[in-house]
């Protein structure tokens, strides 16, 4: 069941048939632009040459649709991509009536609203319910060597601790509001525009950055938010756009009413960038979102991990393409931390054949064959593989999973909190 789609992910997870799902889908929602738009890409996935799905979409759009859902519940999972800030409280709705739930981040935009959080996961527990964040920057090829390689001691060493003006893991995403999905234009809704409504960067897209910093810097272990994480700082800064540029990304005329007391001598002052900073179990970590309107390169991601033996980065070449690149610490110690890279890219093998390392004089570049390559959209049907394979086995579900998820969203809506009370 997909309930009160908004938001283009809640397609992407149907772009592709996945194994032990249904074919028919059931869709809760408004009868709205929003609602139209999801029908319009599933449609396209049926309608497409090459490998088409046959998703069958049970409609039961309506001012009732809530009062529908709740009562009528055809199947037994429920996915959740639209508006951010009622996200929560559709979640705990859907818990509450025994429902798996698939949701796009984030869950939360408000620090306000962390207590929800924790309580969706005690009643997720009662019921045995699943809920599963959908975390497609772990399936990115660069990031998941990444962890591997910090993970190796021989290679990376320990994590720096760093300072809070040179920290030892830097995250920096950038993404573009005007862009094209599943090969078309994407039409965002004028609610995406409202920080109420949608969140701020560090709410939503610093969801990706805030999980990435706890898979890096404590693999595979639990977090505790209250004595494991530091807020130290934050800020932020707002995207001026045009009516013009709104009109492009939106296709609406003006600036709606709901927008009129953000809009200064004809601008949209939108929430742009974000911006912050802590120590996660003593490693000083930075984090920045930014938005801006049009890039030719499409949205980008970096990263730096510092260790004692190496410094393991993540960065986005004039191509589009992220790349992997290690440096010794140490610049003596180059050729033997190239060795041991080598070494690792060896190894790795078996699951990535075809990776090898070019020694750059000053640095080393993991060269990545283009078949380990994925886009961001195919993303969300590994995502949704992981999901179906817990859902069959939940009790193999990681026990630092809960803890991390509270730990990534009390970093994201403290920073958020934080940064609307210094500036």
């Amino acid at each position: 069941m997909t309930l009160a789609p908004g938001h283009f992910h809640a397609a992407l997870v149907q772009k592709r048939a996945l194994h032990g799902v249904h074919h028919r889908a059931h869709v809760y929602a408004p009868l709205d632009g929003d609602t139209l738009a999801h029908l319009a890409r599933v449609a396209s996935f049926n309608a497409r040459h090459d490998n088409p799905t046959a998703w069958e979409l049970d409609v039961r759009a309506g001012a009732d649709y809530l009062n529908r859902f709740a009562r009528e519940q055809p199947g037994n999972t429920v996915v959740l991509s639209g508006r951010n800030k009622p996200k929560i409280d559709l979640m705990r709705l859907a818990v509450e009536n025994g429902l798996h739930v698939v949701a796009d981040k984030p869950w939360i935009i408000d620090h306000a609203d962390f207590p929800k959080l924790e309580d969706l996961f005690r009643q997720a527990e009662l019921r045995d319910a699943l809920v599963w964040d959908v975390l497609t920057e772990r399936f990115e090829i660069t990031n998941w060597l990444q962890r591997e390689f910090v993970r190796d001691a021989d290679l990376f060493g320990t994590w720096q601790a760093g300072t809070r003006d040179e920290p030892a893991l830097v995250l920096h995403s950038t993404h573009s509001l005007k862009k094209t999905v599943n090969g078309a234009p994407l039409v965002r809704p004028w609610w995406w525009f409202d920080p109420a409504i949608s969140g701020e960067p560090m709410a939503d897209v610093g969801t990706h950055l805030a999980d990435l910093a706890i898979w890096l810097v404590a693999p595979e272990q639990a977090v505790d938010y209250a004595r494991d994480v530091q807020m130290l700082a934050a800020d932020r800064a707002p995207l001026l756009l045009s009516e013009e540029q709104f009109r492009q990304v939106t296709r609406h005329p003006h600036f709606p009413p709901e927008l009129r007391p953000r809009v200064v001598n004809g601008q949209l002052y939108y929430a742009g960038t974000n911006s912050a900073t802590f120590t996660l179990r003593g490693v000083h970590v930075r984090l920045c979102t930014e938005w801006e309107f049009e890039s030719a390169g499409g949205d980008t991601h970096q990263s730096y991990a510092r260790g004692t033996r190496a410094t393991v980065s993540v960065r986005q070449q004039p191509s589009g393409h992220a790349e992997l690149f290690v440096a010794a610490t140490n610049p003596g110690e180059h050729a033997s931390v190239v060795q041991t890279l080598r070494d690792k890219c060896d190894a790795l093998q078996r699951e990535f054949a075809g990776m090898s390392v070019a020694d750059l004089g000053t640095e080393a570049q993991v060269l990545i064959p283009e078949s380990w390559r994925a886009g961001h959209e195919e993303h969300f049907g590994a995502v949704m593989d992981e999901f179906v394979r817990y859902f069959h086995a939940p009790r193999a579900v990681p026990a630092w999973d809960k803890p991390n998820a509270l730990a990534r969203y009390y970093i994201t809506t403290k920073a958020v909190e934080i940064a609307r009370t210094t500036v």
